[in-house]
């Protein structure tokens, strides 16, 4: 049976092949009357080109034109936003868009700042930026609007018209949004919050250009606009033939020309479908092996590595060897970036710790660089890569295992069961102190920098010994040591850790100093025994514990920690406050270096001076008295 079936259906899936290419290829090349339709999708109506979508294939229009219609609504996609288009008015070029997550009002739980196709279009006049600030602490030159609960959580949210996004005098938010508005709708919002959503659904207009000129004479020529993808340029769709400008009479051997045309696609249709058809047959066949293996690129990349670091290479494992150390994943330790962290044993008997990225979205290369990442340090406080398994979407990484766990489990206050998990004075100070030295290793030891760019709590693990070792390089870069700053398509970290400077340029440029920010951020949950950053709880129950401690740094050491402190031990709590807050200065050029950092924390006390306040925060909450 199975001899027989596999011609037949060979035979059909050809015959359907030639019919479809047959159909595209007159449709496409040879009969564009698909373009003559316009696109109607709710208040827009009878929009033509350079938009496409909907009934208009993709020739009709020019990239980046493509509207989609959502619940008789008109949307256009730019970048990571979805805008509703309002309006377009093809003679004076206008796109009239509003943000479509904005459009019922201002609690979004997306937190994207607007962004436009700026190869094909530009803002338009009259246009300022709106400013939304969601969980800040109060701003005295914002206007506040009531609060909104995004996921189960209670945010303060507040707003100010201004030219520039995230101006430094705005302090520390959880999220800073900007949306442009009309300059009426922005003069009204200075004197009357009401209007907030009246802003927000009246949109902004954006101004396109597209072969505007080369489109009006292929009209008046009888033609129909369009662009080849091919050649990415503008095309003129005429009776006989398509054109690159206008369309002519009508010439004595035009039909002949067109009936070639037809036999030559057809001819190229059938020979595509051939190629497709026998390239489907095969890779069904191999299918099944090649899902074991790396893709032809991901394998590159792994002999690239492997003849990279050569005998120091950390150990590649198969998924089936990965099963059988952690026996099936039966012991899980708990969730990493990407993926679960599994117990398991080598076969000499060693404990390890198996992180398996079943949710990796990266590809081969990704993974690799962090492999790669891991694989540069040598480091007694850098945890330690024993080896990786990569089989196509199977991926797994296998550390030394560190039986105190991360952390986190050593600061926060969860009630009396954690009470016995505080660690000592002196012992806090000395894995303060690694991290410090495993961090200055990343930005200075190495022949390479490293940028680890997540370090916080969880991705500070605890051997036997309390010694600290910094992991999880899923968002590092490597980059070279005589590079200053670097370049970052966008965002990376965790919230309440992450640099101004990451996710707002106008702080400064991200260099190994948004490293030290971070670990300033990490060192005062530390000492305080809390989250810096808690935007669900109400306003008159906490801080933002950084803003608080700076206030009350001069007055002794009765800073109403959530940890006792000896008399003894005030000298190492004070010292840890005042580097930690150098380390969190909204500039980056007021951050000391890790180098720095560690002559710091080993000098004396009396040498250290105060920082300045590394924000500006009016503060309207009251701290939290030891429970």
């Amino acid at each position: 049976m199975s001899s027989l079936s596999l011609p037949i259906s060979s035979l059909l899936a050809l015959f359907f092949l030639v019919f479809l290419t047959r159909v595209l290829t007159i449709l496409s090349e040879n009969d564009p009357r698909a373009c003559r339709e316009t696109l109607t999708c709710g208040s827009v109506s009878s929009i033509g080109y350079p938009f496409w979508g909907m009934n208009r294939p993709s020739y009709c229009g020019q990239p980046g034109f493509e509207l989609r219609c959502e619940n008789n609504v008109t949307e256009i996609l730019m970048n990571e936003n979805t805008l509703r288009v309002l309006d377009i008015n093809p003679e004076r070029q206008v796109l009239k868009v509003a943000r479509e997550d904005y459009w019922n009002g201002y609690c979004s739980t997306e937190f994207i700042n607007t962004s436009i196709d700026f190869d094909h279009f530009n803002y338009g006049s009259n246009l300022r930026n709106l400013t939304l600030f969601y969980g800040c602490y109060p701003l005295a030159t914002s206007t506040f609007l009531p609060n909104c609960t995004i996921n189960s959580t209670l945010i303060d949210v507040s707003y100010a018209v201004t030219n520039m996004l995230g101006d430094p005098r705005y302090g520390i938010c959880r999220e800073i949004v900007v949306v442009p508005v009309y300059e009426a709708a922005a003069k009204e919002l200075e004197v009357n919050p009401m209007s907030m959503q009246a802003a927000l659904s009246g949109g902004f207009k954006l101004q396109w250009g597209a072969d505007n000129d080369q489109c009006r004479r292929c009209r008046d020529s009888d033609g129909i606009c369009g662009y080849n993808h091919t050649s990415n340029s503008f095309i003129c769709f005429c009776s006989d033939k398509p054109s690159l400008t206008t369309c002519f009479p009508r010439t004595e051997g035009s039909n002949s020309k067109l009936q070639l045309n037809l036999i030559i696609g057809l001819t190229v249709g059938v020979t595509v479908a051939t190629i497709v058809l026998v390239s489907f047959i095969v890779l069904r066949f191999k299918r099944k092996s090649l899902s074991n293996h790396p893709r032809q690129g991901d394998k590159a990349t792994i002999e690239a590595f492997i003849k990279n670091f050569g005998s120091s290479a950390p150990k590649r494992y198969s998924y089936r060897e990965i099963k059988k150390i952690t026996n099936k994943f039966q012991d899980n330790l708990g969730q990493g970036g990407f993926g679960k962290v599994y117990k398991g044993k080598m076969s000499d008997g060693r404990f390890v710790a198996v992180k398996v990225l079943n949710e990796f979205k990266g590809n081969g290369e990704d993974f690799m660089n962090e492999v790669a990442s891991i694989s540069r340090t040598s480091h007694v406080n850098i945890v330690t890569l024993l080896g990786f398994c990569f089989e196509r979407s199977k991926r797994a990484l296998i550390y030394e295992f560190m039986p105190h766990g991360s952390l986190d489990k050593f600061i926060y206050s969860q009630g009396s069961n954690n009470q016995s998990r505080r660690l000592e004075w002196k012992t806090l100070y000395d894995i303060v102190l690694g991290i410090a030295r495993g961090l200055e290793y990343l930005h200075q030891g190495c022949n390479t920098r490293i940028l680890h760019f997540d370090i916080k709590p969880h991705n500070i693990l605890l051997d036997k010994n309390f010694c600290p070792k910094i992991s999880d390089f899923g968002l590092s870069k490597l980059c070279e040591r005589k590079e200053s700053i670097i370049s970052m398509a966008c965002p990376r970290g965790t919230v309440g850790y992450i640099a101004p400077e990451v996710y707002c340029r106008n702080f400064g440029g991200v260099s190994n100093k948004s490293d030290v920010y971070s670990y300033g951020m990490m060192v005062l949950e530390m000492v305080g025994g809390r989250k810096n950053i808690d935007v669900g709880v109400s306003q008159t129950s906490e801080v933002y514990f950084p803003s608080w401690i700076y206030e009350h740094i001069d007055q002794s050491m009765n800073l109403n920690l959530k940890r006792v402190i000896a008399k003894e031990e005030e000298e190492i709590t004070r010292k840890l406050i005042i580097v930690s807050l150098w380390c969190i200065q909204h500039d980056p050029c007021d951050r000391p270096s890790m180098t720095k950092v560690l002559e710091m924390l080993q000098g004396s006390l009396q040498s250290l001076v105060i920082p300045p306040k590394p924000f500006v925060s009016s503060l309207l909450r009251s701290p939290v008295i030891n429970e």
